[in-house]
Parts: structure tokens; C-alpha cells; sequence
């Protein structure tokens, strides 16, 4: 986060700074990546750029804070998502088997290797058996760092909705936990 730094970055960055744009990019960009790879978008970096292709093109009409504009980039983030799946939905992609995809690329996939070591995988699969939107809220307050406040603003819900969904999702989770759901 930019703390006070924000509103000149932001000024600057409405006035077509490059700077500003490369600041604003580096303290969001990861972590909006790491949420798009955790909700499991197709092409991730592909739909990071179209984020902030949005928040370029909209920036003269964003008021507020930099926490009000990290929940407008996560709304935006996750309107993005929504799109992707229901592009996905319409024309859905046959994906090859695991073991025939390290057959045709001859190397593994040194992040998925990565993460397998540290067991980061099966926190990811355990997220993953929420519902979608027990999956986004959680997400979106552990990876995004965003208030119940923001989420709802992101998602399009009451306050009172996220909060439902956040006890709901680590309710679930800790059952999964309970029985063995994730590896250590």
C-alpha cells in the first residue's frame, strides 16, 4: 500500500505519469494476479492486463481512497472473472491430461512443483471445494487484504452477505481440515 503517497500518485497518474502508472501497477499487480490464479482463471496475466487496461480507461471517473480503489480495482477484478466464465461457459475447451501435457512440453511446471513441496496445492484444492462465492470472499479478504466493506462493494453484496459467506467458507474449511483435506 501507498499510504500518503497515494493521492499524488493517483494525481499523477490521472495526468498520464509514467511513474505513477508503474506504482500504482506494482503495488496492485501482485496481488490481484495471486487472487485471478487462486479463483483459477484460464489465462491469468491475460486477464491481470485487461484489469488494468479498465482502470485506465476509467481512472478520470474514480473517487475516493486508496482503500476505496483497491475494492474499485478488485470489483473491477472480479466483473473480469465473471466475464472469463461465462466466455468459458459458452465455449468450453477440451484440456489435455496431465500426463499427456508433461509428455508434450518434455519439462514440469516448476511453480506447480513449487507450490506441491510447500503444500500450498492443497490449501488451493481445499479453497477450491467452496462455493464461488464463499471462494471470491475469502480470497478477497486474505489475499486482497480488502475490509467486509470492500468485498461487498466488490462483489456487488450487502456487508452483512460477506460476513455470512467468510464464516460459512472457514466453517467449511475447518471441516475439510478435520478430515484430512489438506496435506502438511
Amino acid at each position: 500500500m501507498l499510504g500518503r503517497g497515494f493521492e499524488p500518485v493517483l494525481s499523477a497518474a490521472r495526468a498520464g505519469g509514467d511513474w505513477a502508472w508503474a506504482r500504482l501497477y506494482d503495488d496492485l499487480a501482485p496481488v490481484v494476479l495471486g487472487y485471478l490464479h487462486a479463483r483459477g482463471a484460464a489465462e491469468p496475466e491475460d486477464l491481470l492486463g485487461e484489469v488494468f487496461l479498465q482502470v485506465v480507461r476509467d481512472l478520470a471517473s474514480f473517487n475516493g481512497d486508496e482503500r476505496a480503489f483497491r475494492s474499485w480495482v478488485f470489483a473491477i477484478t472480479h466483473h473480469r472473472l465473471l466475464d472469463e466464465a461465462r466466455h468459458r461457459a459458452r465455449r468450453p475447451v477440451e484440456p489435455l491430461a496431465p500426463e499427456d501435457l508433461g509428455k508434450a512440453m518434455g519439462l514440469g511446471d516448476a511453480e506447480q512443483d513449487a507450490l506441491a513441496r510447500i503444500g500450498a496445492h492443497g490449501v488451493l484444492d481445499l479453497i477450491g471445494r467452496l462455493s464461488p462465492d464463499q471462494e471470491g470472499a475469502l480470497l478477497l479478504r486474505i489475499v486482497a487484504d480488502l475490509s467486509v466493506e470492500d468485498i461487498a462493494r466488490a462483489m456487488g453484496k450487502r456487508p452483512g452477505a460477506v460476513k455470512a459467506l467468510l464464516r460459512r467458507a472457514l466453517a467449511n474449511l475447518r471441516k475439510e481440515m478435520l478430515k484430512g483435506g489438506v496435506s502438511r
